[in-house]
């Protein structure tokens, strides 16, 4: 977003990369030297309700800016959650930074269809741990969808876009008003028909909802609701029509819970996280001899022996002998001494045999 390499934005990030096929661009923090990946969000110069006609529009950019802030201070660390760092306006442009780490966005991994329910199982629970610390914050995270989600080497998946969901908000409300009609245009313009965003609640119940629709997605490879348009979208939402969840697998009862349209009977993150990791203890393990998948992690070590031997006894192997005994042999050497000593003792024996008859 009108970012180049080598140019310098919001006053401290310098622009290194825009990958391709990636939201955001990589830069660098000229006051610390961290590598940052920076979102762009558009100003529009448009009057809210009340504002007087042909007088200049107002700028929402200090009023973002003190919202992105507020919500990077009350943020926890967590490992699976990208720590947001700061945001600041530049022409009609909100900057907002965000921690950059390697990895590739969920969006493209996942844009080859279904991915295998055990992996989605581990990509899930990562998640649910992300959004169990910005619960415990007493934040909404607001912004779950592939592609705020960032798969890393080792298979982790990692979280981010809070600064920049909490951005979007404040920006809705501020150009809507108090008027709703307003917001969800506003809404609706910026948003589009991705079922992640349009939870019928708020609060950590909205983002437990988010996660279900992105497991369905993950698991089946189409959302559960029609994304066609935002209306038709918005009624199955509020009515809890969603597509049958035969394509879940052994994910389909909490994929079914989460989508629930009462938020009282979905789980939280930390009973997601739990199932999640139950469901993983009895996942078999990866085909090490199939072809790479950039979905799966590296290979688990190796595991144990299905029967465990009795400590102290060493299993048989197959080239050990299960015949009788063999008696020891002789050293050629030691075979002359023997048969001499043998034949003194017969003698000897014979000689007394006849000195015993004869007396």
């Amino acid at each position: 977003m009108r970012a180049a390499p080598g140019q310098l934005v919001a006053g401290r990030y310098r622009v290194t990369d825009r990958p391709e096929g990636e939201v955001g661009v990589l830069a660098v923090d000229v006051h610390s030297g961290a590598r940052v990946r920076l979102f762009g969000l558009e100003l529009p110069e448009l009057l809210v309700p009340g504002h007087p006609v042909g007088a200049p529009a107002p700028s929402y950019g200090p009023r973002l800016t003190a919202r992105v802030a507020q919500v990077a201070a009350a943020a926890t660390a967590h490992p699976r959650l990208l720590r947001g760092l700061a945001a600041g306006p530049e022409d009609e442009v909100l900057w907002i930074a965000e921690e950059a780490v390697p990895g590739v966005p969920l969006e493209r991994l996942a844009g080859n269809g279904p991915v295998s329910p055990y992996r989605v199982a581990e990509i899930g629970a990562d998640l649910a741990g992300a959004l169990r610390s910005v619960h415990e914050a007493g934040l909404t995270h607001g912004n779950l969808t592939l592609r705020t989600v960032l798969v890393c080497e080792d298979g982790a998946a990692m979280l981010g876009g809070l600064l920049l969901g909490a951005a979007e908000e404040e920006l809705c409300a501020a150009l809507g008003g108090e008027v709703p009609r307003r917001v969800y245009e506003t809404r609706a313009l910026m948003l589009g028909p991705l079922a992640e965003r349009w939870a019928i609640d708020a609060g950590a119940p909205a983002d437990t909802w988010a996660l279900g629709v992105l497991l369905y997605r993950l698991l089946t490879g189409h959302g559960p609701y029609p994304e066609d348009d935002l209306p038709t979208l918005l009624a199955a939402v509020r009515d809890g029509r969603h597509h049958p969840a035969d394509g879940c697998g052994p994910l389909r009862p909490l994929v079914e819970r989460l989508l629930r349209p009462d938020a009282a009977a979905r789980p939280d993150a930390v009973a997601v996280q739990r199932e999640l990791r139950e469901l993983l203890s009895f996942a078999p393990e990866p085909d090490r001899d199939g072809p790479p998948d950039p979905l799966l992690p590296v290979p688990r070590p190796e595991a144990g022996p299905l029967v465990p031997h009795p400590r102290g006894r060493r299993p048989a192997r197959a080239t050990d002998r299960q015949g009788p005994a063999r008696p020891p042999r002789v050293p050629p050497k030691l075979l002359g001494p023997l048969v001499l000593g043998g034949v003194l003792v017969l003698l000897c024996a014979a000689v007394a045999v006849i000195v015993a008859v004869a007396g």
